[in-house]
């Protein structure tokens, strides 16, 4: 990297770019942003509760349905979505990464969905 200081032009060293980037500069906000949008869900207490409770057996590759919705949905700028399929559901807080609560098809009938700003399709 080149700075300008005092008019001189002088080269840093990678010691120098790291510290600026751990200092709050714009590498450390995008490489933020890419470690958010990799992050892998987690499931709140509540969530596990309810899906051993409803018997939804969370497999990878639900995981990894969970995990592109809540991309999709960040792409979009929703927060908290609501994403299903035809047998359950699950709501996902997105900034944080974490599934809220998780319902099966016999209660998404008579469910009144809230707080959510975004429906994803699994």
């Amino acid at each position: 990297m080149i700075e300008r200081v005092s008019g001189q032009v002088r080269q840093s060293s990678p010691i120098q770019r790291q510290k600026a980037a751990a200092e709050g500069g714009f590498g450390a906000m995008l490489q933020q942003g890419l470690a958010r949008q990799t992050a892998e869900v987690a499931f709140s207490k509540h969530a596990m509760t309810r899906a051993e409770e409803r018997g939804i057996e969370i497999t990878p590759i639900l995981i990894d349905q969970l995990k592109g919705s809540m991309i999709r949905a960040q792409a979009k700028g929703a927060t908290n979505i609501l994403a299903m399929d035809t047998e359950k559901a699950f709501i996902i807080n997105v900034p944080n990464a974490k599934v809220i609560t998780a319902i099966t098809q016999d209660e998404m009938k008579d469910s009144v969905f809230t707080n959510i700003d975004g429906a994803v399709f699994l």
